[in-house]
């Protein structure tokens, strides 16, 4: 079976290697062809474990093909997805003019039956208008082609998006024919040998389907953040909350823990875009402008507990912080809550010494020479006044905590993610603070 996946971001590369794989014949497009001979020369533009293997090897094995023309290839397959960049408006709704593109492209070259598939996320209708642009393309050319259009969103976790594509929980495809339900079969039928895992539904569900999924995921975060700032003030310690609540089996225990913040560029971007499509059809969206609002807020979270520490004078105050990637396996730093506490930071005249395992270089780009990159986590709490574990990577978890004390200018720690023990490091002589403990 041949396909093809038009943009190599996050989600066009690792499905189209995942699907390369499971011995599909795949084309990866991209617009951008200094991107694609990096490719082709084994060099992947993101950070995601395991990706950089799956890609190296089925490229050598003759699988996975790298271009930058759809037109070379769209009649010699027969699926095309859709997964370039859907970036947010200044009004928070989806841009959907690379989605466009591709489809005007597709109505410019087509010559036989194919199915096209939205990978991208998109707000509901957008396959609808897909469909149109191509169906004006092709009467522009006086061609009569049959294609179907069909949505298939993606539910990758960045840092283990390999793992998840291989090993789905559930695969959702919206269709509108048989014929389009029996490629998708086809397609997906090698990662469903143990267990039939595909929900087929009309194409506006499919498509609503993941903003709904990420909305509820984040509701849950944020609704735990409000939860731990309540337990703050009245003493109650929110670890203990969510093994409470975590235990009722109506509630289960994914996405209770309560930290500094979501970002990422799911969440954020995909509840702004849900909130601009109800205003757009005159809905509000009450508990979505609470859940970004909540989020928004926490991101300061732990600059607000350093500030009540130092009584607001940390002008010249040397802080070192753990973690800068929105969440550990990955070099993803937009909407990152360490970006938002970084930037409080300078703006407070701070000296900031930062460490990540994968994402310092992400956020040089950003900071440039206004802070410090340290070579290792040892080297950015040197004569530190305080530390703020951000990101929860695994090396962070058990450090030595005797040298990081004999280090530091005060033992003061903030841990936005309460990976640590607070009895421990407060029997050390260490001044913790946790989010809702």
């Amino acid at each position: 079976m041949k396909i093809a996946i038009a943009g190599t971001g996050y989600v066009g590369l690792v499905t189209g290697s995942c699907f390369a794989e499971m011995g599909t014949d795949v084309t990866c497009i991209d617009v951008n062809s200094q991107k694609i001979e990096n490719l082709k020369n084994g060099i992947i533009p993101i950070f995601e474990p395991g990706l950089d293997e799956i890609v190296g090897r089925n490229t050598k094995a003759g699988r996975l093909h790298f271009g930058t023309s759809i037109s070379d290839c769209i009649n010699d397959i027969e699926i095309l997805f859709i997964a370039v960049g859907t970036p947010p408006q200044e009004d928070g709704s989806a841009d959907l003019q690379y989605v466009l593109d591709v489809a005007k492209t597709i109505g410019q070259n087509l010559e036989k039956y194919i199915l096209v598939v939205t990978k991208s996320t998109v707000p509901v209708g957008t396959a609808q208008k897909v469909q149109q642009v191509i169906e004006e393309q092709l009467k522009i050319r006086n061609k009569n082609v049959d294609f179907d259009i069909a949505s298939n969103p993606e539910f990758l976790k960045e840092g283990d998006a390999v793992n998840d594509f291989l090993k789905p929980d559930r695969i959702v495809v919206g269709i509108n024919s048989e014929r389009a339900k029996k490629l998708m079969t086809k397609l997906y039928n090698p990662f469903m040998i143990n267990k039939f895992r595909i929900i087929f539904m009309d194409i506006a569900s499919a498509e609503m389907t993941k903003y709904a999924a990420n909305s509820m995921l984040a509701t849950r975060i944020s609704f735990m953040n409000d939860i731990a700032n309540l337990c703050d003030l009245l003493g109650a310690n929110v670890n203990m909350v969510r093994q409470g609540i975590g235990t009722d089996l109506r509630i289960g225990n994914k996405f209770l823990y309560s930290g500094c913040g979501y970002g990422g560029s799911c969440f954020p971007k995909d509840i702004k875009a849900l909130i601009q499509t109800a205003n757009d059809n005159g809905y509000n969206m009450q508990i979505l402008n609470a859940v970004e609002a909540v989020n928004e807020e926490q991101k300061k979270i732990v600059f607000k507990k350093l500030e009540k520490h130092f009584k607001g004078n940390l002008a010249g105050k040397t802080i070192a912080v753990w973690g800068l990637a929105f969440k550990p396996q990955t070099d993803d730093v937009r909407e990152a809550p360490a970006v938002q506490t970084i930037k409080m930071l300078i703006d407070a005249k701070c000296k900031v010494n930062v460490y990540d395992f994968a994402a310092m270089q992400e956020v040089k780009h950003i900071f440039g020479d206004k802070i410090s990159y340290s070579e290792n986590m040892m080297d950015a709490v040197t004569d530190a006044d305080a530390l703020l574990l951000i990101t929860e990577w695994k090396e962070f978890r058990l450090p030595n905590w005797e040298q990081i004390k004999s280090q530091m200018k005060t033992p003061v720690i903030i841990d936005g993610r309460n990976i640590y023990n607070r009895e421990h490091l407060t029997e050390m002589g260490f001044l913790y603070y946790g989010i809702g403990q």
